[in-house]
């Protein structure tokens, strides 16, 4: 996926489970890669989105970002474009495995419109530590390489 930084990512800040998956990405964003928007708010209005058409509604309901060229990329696509640009490549291929995306793109949706339902359950706090753990295991990944006892 060709993304021209920075990826400007419009969230649901209200939303306990996109909330920490978005400033997890954002801890490990070393290179400044990731602006974030919070959309929640009843009055947002943003320059880019109004021009290209999204509405405050659209944004809600699945997750935008709009990459430094003007593209937008709409749902699984964002994971996929977010992960790659913290260096979490493990989260990044398990987005973009062409095999599962039928399966993400399906299921994204579903879990978009019932994303409450899983911060109550608790699964917020998993879901924060499965992508601390990734971003750690990047980080170490990284590391080894730059030691010169990378695995490729």
């Amino acid at each position: 996926m060709n993304i021209a930084y920075p990826l400007r990512i419009y969230y649901d800040n209200s939303c306990p489970l996109c909330r920490t998956e978005m400033h997890s990405l954002k801890q490990y964003d070393s290179k400044q890669r990731l602006e974030l928007v919070d959309c929640s708010p009843v009055d947002f209005h943003d320059e880019f989105s109004d021009k290209a058409g999204y509405r405050r509604a659209e944004m809600m309901r699945l997750i935008h970002a709009r990459d430094a060229d003007g593209q937008w990329l709409i749902g699984v696509s964002v994971f996929e474009a977010a992960y790659g640009a913290t260096g979490i490549t493990g989260m990044e291929k398990m987005w973009a495995n062409k095999l599962l995306r039928p399966f993400w793109d399906r299921i994204y949706p579903v879990i978009a419109d019932n994303r409450m339902f899983p911060s109550k359950l608790g699964i917020t706090k998993l879901f924060g530590w499965m992508v601390k753990r990734a971003a750690k295991k990047a980080v170490a990944k990284s590391q080894a390489c730059a030691n010169d006892v990378c695995e490729l």
